[in-house]
C-alpha cells in the first residue's frame, strides 16, 4: 500500500508506544494485554484524530482551503485536535458542537475539551440533538463561501476515506513494532464510533494479509448498524488505496453491549475501567471512547473470551482531556 501517493502533513508523533499491560493482565488473569498508545500522538494533548488529520489537512492545504469547517459532541476530542491542526497551519476553524448529552454537569459544557476549542481560538456553534450534522456543515461552509472563505468541510471523527488512512498507517506502524519483538497478535480491540479508526484498521491489516482480527467496542449505534458503517467506510477506504477486490463482510466486528444508556452517558463498567487503568498502569483513559471500549475488554477478558496464551493489543485512542467534563462522576 503506497501511501506516499496521497497528500499529508506531519502532526503525530510516530510510531507510538506498543507497551504491555503487566499488572492490568495479571490483574484480570487472562490474555497478555498490550497498549497502542496513541494518546500520545502529541497534537493538542494527543488522541487518534491526530492520524487522520494529517492526510484531511494535506487534502485541504493541496486544495487551497483557508478554514476548516467539522462537527463533533459537546466533548470531542476530533474538534480539539482540528482546532489545534487549524491553528498550526494557520487556517480558521469553526466547529459544530451537537448537545448529545442533555444533562450533563457544567463542567462538561465548559471544562476539557470546550475550554482548549475556545483557547486554540475555534468558533464554536450548538446545534441540538437529532439533526443531520453533516448537512450542517455543508450550510456552514456555504455561508463561510459567501464571506470570501474556501471552506473545507470534515465529517464528525473525521471518518471518511481520506481520514480512515491515517489508520492504515497505524495498522503498518503496529505490524512493524510486532515483528521487531517478536509478537504475535490474536487481536485488536478499540472503541469504534465514527467508524474511521475502525476502518482503516481493517483495511491496513487485512491488505497486508495479517490475518488478524479487529474488534470494535461501539460507544453509540446498535451492533448491525455500527458494523455497516464500518463496513461501508471500510470498503471506500479499500477502493481509494486501489486495492483489488472487494473487503468481507465479515472482517468487520462491533460489540455494542457496553453503550449504557447512550453516547457519552457514564456506566458502572467504564468507571471501573477508568479507575483500573490508572491505579494498575497509570494510564488515563477517557470516558466516553477509550472507558468503554476498556470496560468491554475487560468484561470480555472476564467472560473467558479470550485464551490466557494469547495476546491482546487495545489501541489507546486519547480522549484523558474529556475526564474534566466529568469531574462529578469521578470525584462528587
Amino acid at each position: 500500500m503506497h501511501l506516499s501517493r496521497f497528500p499529508r502533513v506531519t502532526l503525530s508523533h510516530a510510531p507510538t508506544p506498543l507497551e504491555p499491560l503487566t499488572r492490568l493482565s495479571r490483574q484480570l488473569g487472562g490474555p497478555t494485554i498490550y497498549i497502542k498508545r496513541d494518546d500520545c500522538t502529541g497534537l493538542a494533548s494527543g488522541g487518534n484524530k491526530t492520524r487522520k488529520l494529517e492526510f484531511l489537512l494535506g487534502d485541504a492545504l493541496a486544495q487551497g482551503a483557508t478554514h476548516l469547517v467539522t462537527q463533533g459532541a459537546t466533548q470531542s476530542n476530533h474538534v480539539r485536535q482540528t482546532a489545534a491542526a487549524a491553528a498550526k497551519f494557520g487556517l480558521g476553524c469553526t466547529a459544530l458542537l451537537e448537545v448529545r448529552v442533555a444533562d450533563g454537569a457544567p463542567e462538561y459544557y465548559n471544562s476539557g475539551n470546550v475550554l482548549l476549542d475556545k483557547i486554540f481560538n475555534c468558533t464554536l456553534e450548538s446545534r441540538p440533538a437529532g439533526l443531520d450534522m453533516n448537512q450542517e456543515l455543508v450550510a456552514v461552509g456555504e455561508r463561510l463561501r459567501e464571506q470570501g472563505e474556501k471552506p473545507y468541510l470534515i465529517p464528525g471523527g473525521g471518518s471518511n476515506a481520506i481520514g480512515a488512512l491515517g489508520y492504515v498507517v497505524c495498522a503498518q506502524e503496529m505490524l512493524m513494532q510486532a515483528n521487531e519483538r517478536q509478537l504475535r497478535i490474536d487481536h485488536v480491540v478499540h472503541a469504534t464510533g465514527s467508524c474511521g479508526t475502525q476502518a482503516g484498521l481493517v483495511v491496513g491489516l487485512q491488505g497486508m494479509n495479517t490475518g488478524i482480527p479487529v474488534l470494535g467496542i461501539g460507544v453509540r449505534a446498535p451492533r448491525e448498524r455500527q458494523e455497516a458503517n464500518v463496513h461501508a467506510l471500510a470498503q471506500a477506504t479499500w477502493d481509494h488505496l486501489g486495492l483489488p477486490g472487494t473487503l468481507a463482510r465479515e472482517t468487520v466486528q462491533a460489540n455494542c453491549d457496553y453503550v449504557g444508556g447512550g453516547y457519552g452517558v457514564p456506566t458502572p463498567g467504564m468507571i471501573e475501567a477508568v479507575q483500573m487503568l490508572a491505579q494498575t498502569e497509570g494510564i488515563l483513559l477517557d470516558p466516553v471512547y477509550s472507558g468503554k471500549g476498556m470496560a468491554g475488554l475487560i468484561d470480555l477478558i472476564r467472560r473467558g473470551q479470550f485464551g490466557k496464551d494469547e495476546n491482546v493489543v487495545f489501541v489507546h485512542t486519547g480522549g484523558s482531556v474529556g475526564l474534566f467534563g466529568y469531574r462529578e462522576v469521578f470525584a462528587p
